[in-house]
C-alpha cells in the first residue's frame, strides 16, 4: 500500500510503523499489568477502573494502536482507515488527560490522587504521558493529515466530556465516592463548568495536534486549518 502523500513515514507498513505500534502496545500493556499488580482500592467499587478517565483513555489508545499494528501486518486499507478515525478520538483525548493531570497535580496532587495511592514516577508516567506521547507521534509520522474542523472536533468532544460526567455521577450514586477528589469538592455547577471547559481544551488539542502535524510535515494548509479554526471553507 502506498503511502498518502501528505504523511511522513510508509503506514501501514511491516518495519518502522509496525515498531512503534508494538512499542506503544508494550507500553499500554505494561500499565495495565501494573494495575493488576498493585490494584488501588477505588478501583473496587461500582464501574471498576473504568471509572477513571485515564484508564478510558488508555483503553481507546491501545485500541487505537492495536488496530494499527494489524493494518502494519496485513497492510489493509481499511484497518488503516479505521485506526485513523479512533485517532481523532484518542489523541486528542489522550493530550487533554496529560494536560489535565499533570496540570492539576503542579497546583495540588492530592485533587487527582489520594496520596497514600499516589503512583511512583515510572508507572505515573506510563499511565499519564506516554498514551499522548505515543499517540502524537503516530499522528505526525504514519498519519494522513486529519480533515475534522473545530465544529466537528467540538462536538466529539461534548459528547465524550458529558458522557463521561453522567457515568461518574453514575458510579457516585453506587459507590457514594468520586474516582477523582477534585470531583467532591466542586459544586454541580462547577462540574459542569470543568467538564464544558475541558471539551474546549479537547477541542484546542485537536487542532493544535493539526498545527503540529502541518508544521513538521511542512504543510502549509494545514496549518492554515488549524490557525483558523472556524472556517468552513
Amino acid at each position: 500500500m502506498a503511502a498518502h502523500p501528505l504523511q511522513r513515514l510508509s503506514s501501514p507498513s511491516r518495519s518502522l510503523s509496525a515498531l512503534v505500534h508494538v512499542l506503544g502496545l508494550l507500553s499500554f500493556a505494561a500499565s495495565f499489568d501494573y494495575m493488576k499488580r498493585f490494584p488501588n482500592p477505588l478501583h473496587q467499587g461500582f464501574g471498576g477502573n473504568y471509572q477513571f478517565l485515564t484508564i478510558i483513555g488508555l483503553s481507546l489508545a491501545t485500541a487505537t494502536f492495536a488496530v494499527g499494528l494489524l493494518a502494519d501486518l496485513t497492510l489493509s486499507p481499511q484497518l488503516f482507515r479505521l485506526k485513523n478515525v479512533l485517532s481523532v478520538c484518542s489523541a486528542p483525548l489522550e493530550v487533554l488527560i496529560s494536560v489535565l493531570y499533570w496540570g492539576i497535580s503542579a497546583i495540588d496532587k492530592k485533587l487527582v490522587v489520594p496520596p497514600e495511592l499516589a503512583l511512583p514516577l515510572l508507572p505515573d508516567f506510563g499511565f499519564h504521558a506516554m498514551p499522548a506521547i505515543m499517540l502524537s507521534l503516530d499522528l505526525i509520522l504514519l498519519s494522513p493529515p486529519w480533515t475534522i474542523r473545530a465544529y466537528g472536533a467540538w462536538t466529539i468532544s461534548m459528547v465524550i466530556a458529558f458522557l463521561y460526567w453522567f457515568w461518574i455521577e453514575y458510579c457516585f450514586a453506587m459507590n457514594g465516592w468520586y474516582p477523582y477528589p477534585l470531583f467532591g469538592i466542586l459544586a454541580t455547577w462547577q462540574r459542569v463548568a470543568l467538564f464544558t471547559v475541558s471539551a474546549f481544551l479537547m477541542t484546542g488539542s485537536t487542532m493544535a495536534l493539526k498545527w503540529v502535524y502541518g508544521t513538521v510535515n511542512g504543510n502549509e494548509q494545514i496549518k492554515r486549518d488549524a490557525s483558523n479554526p472556524i472556517k468552513v471553507e
